[in-house]
């Protein structure tokens, strides 16, 4: 990079745990810093799930630097091995992190509308490296803004852009009619949205530990108010994925979560409805009907009054037009990380080590760390995250070595790879022991 680019800002994009993470790497080497958060405050979409309590203990959630940085106030990280919630680390960890790096480094309010190139647009190729980035900010104050940046890091996140419920990745027939019987992918059913769910009947779709939460929870709920009935439906023959793998999983509330989602299937308290794919909703005065296939022919799920859309989410990549990217096709993820995090392959824990070459488009400097760099692929980790963006930090700052030196060690799932099917295909410790391994799950 040119050096009369160097006293101006890495832009980072979004305030949660993974931009916060990189804010601290590149502070800690000395590059200027500006975070642009488009919330009111630092961990907004985490504050959006903030009643969910995470299977993830404090040792893989707080970043290297981070820590550092927040010694000095006398932080530390808490003893206790229960996993926070959502809450628990916006005010525990990121309040207290965009606090120490100051207000001149963290920017809320300050949504970004477009990510371009200095007077250029994606059509001209060369000399791109020249030119500063160009991050556009909508700033309540201030209005319109450009800001010209030495590089940025899009740690935006995805909680935004959820899938639809849609089998064709589209919304089904009559979704966005549908409204007010969506609670959207994480509902506080024990909490503020009780009442809506409370001797009902709630459908929820998806086969991930945000459905697995939810799930739970209604069960909870159907043993405290008469007439609170659960079905779940997904899209695979099985549900053994989001089981997981029980006692041999290192995060012993994410094992937990599984075995207690098995149990709950087993006893009938649960319906689960498999190889469900979605077509249309038939809206009614009072309640939902589900229309859709399965391999034994169609099915409705009727009398519907609350859906929970648990379907993943995908990342919003308009901001990003203007930019040279290299996404593959299928998970809009970096290309050079798309083979790592397949979800037909990997898990959580079988997710090798990567940085910021894997991360790096054709677009010198720019780079997408944290959720939104997995595109749709689902699993991510904080500990992922923070790796990540401490191999960018080093990256931008000129330390290459560093920035090669990528370790990353994440919590074993007690799955290696599953089938399409659903069933395990390989065994507990196969990523160890390559030489007996499927090549695509090491």
């Amino acid at each position: 990079m040119s050096n009369k680019h160097d006293l101006l800002p890495t832009v980072v994009i979004g305030a949660g745990p993974t931009g916060l993470a990189a804010a601290a790497h590149l502070v800690s080497r000395g590059v200027q810093t500006l975070v642009v958060e488009a919330g009111p405050h630092v961990g907004h979409a985490m504050r959006q799930w903030g009643h969910i309590r995470t299977f993830t203990p404090w040792r893989y959630i707080v970043d290297s630097a981070a820590e550092k940085l927040l010694a000095p106030t006398g932080w530390a990280i808490p003893a206790a091995e229960r996993p926070p919630t959502g809450d628990g680390i916006v005010e525990y960890y990121l309040e207290p992190l965009a606090h120490a790096l100051g207000a001149s480094v963290v920017r809320t309010d300050t949504r970004v509308s477009a990510v371009s190139r200095v007077s250029m647009d994606k059509t001209h190729r060369g000399g791109r490296a020249d030119r500063p980035l160009l991050v556009r900010v909508e700033d309540p104050r201030a209005g319109i803004v450009d800001i010209r940046a030495r590089a940025v890091i899009d740690a935006s996140g995805t909680w935004g852009q959820p899938n639809p419920l849609g089998a064709s990745g589209l919304p089904a027939r009559g979704e966005l009619e549908a409204g007010r019987f969506l609670a959207g992918p994480l509902p506080d059913v024990s909490g503020a949205d009780r009442a809506s769910f409370a001797g009902r009947r709630a459908l929820v779709v998806g086969a991930g530990h945000s459905a697995a939460n939810t799930l739970l929870s209604l069960a909870r709920l159907a043993q405290e108010v008469t007439g609170t009935e659960v079905v779940w439906a997904i899209r695979g023959a099985g549900p053994e994925r989001v089981y997981g793998g029980g006692d041999a999983d290192e995060l012993k509330a994410r094992g937990q979560l599984g075995k207690d989602l098995r149990d709950l299937v087993t006893s009938g308290q649960v319906r689960l409805v498999s190889e469900f794919s979605i077509e249309s909703l038939i809206v009614g005065a009072d309640h939902l009907c589900v229309v859709g296939e399965t391999s034994s022919g169609p099915l409705q799920i009727d009398r519907i009054s609350r859906l929970v859309a648990a379907t993943g989410f995908r990342p919003d990549l308009s901001i990003l037009s203007e930019l040279q990217l290299d996404l593959d096709p299928s998970l809009e993820a970096a290309r050079g990380i798309a083979p790592l995090i397949d979800p037909r392959f990997h898990s959580c824990g079988t997710v090798p080590p990567h940085g910021h070459r894997e991360l790096a488009h054709p677009e010198p400097n720019f780079y997408i760390a944290g959720m939104k760099s997995y595109g749709r692929a689902p699993t991510f980790l904080i500990a992922t995250g923070n790796e990540q963006v401490r191999s960018i930090a080093a990256s931008i700052a000129g330390d290459v070595a560093a920035a090669d030196d990528v370790q990353l060690e994440l919590p074993r799932t007690g799955v290696c790879s599953v089938s399409t099917s659903g069933e395990e295909v390989t065994s507990m410790n196969c990523c160890e022991d390559c030489e007996t391994c499927q090549d695509d799950c090491c």
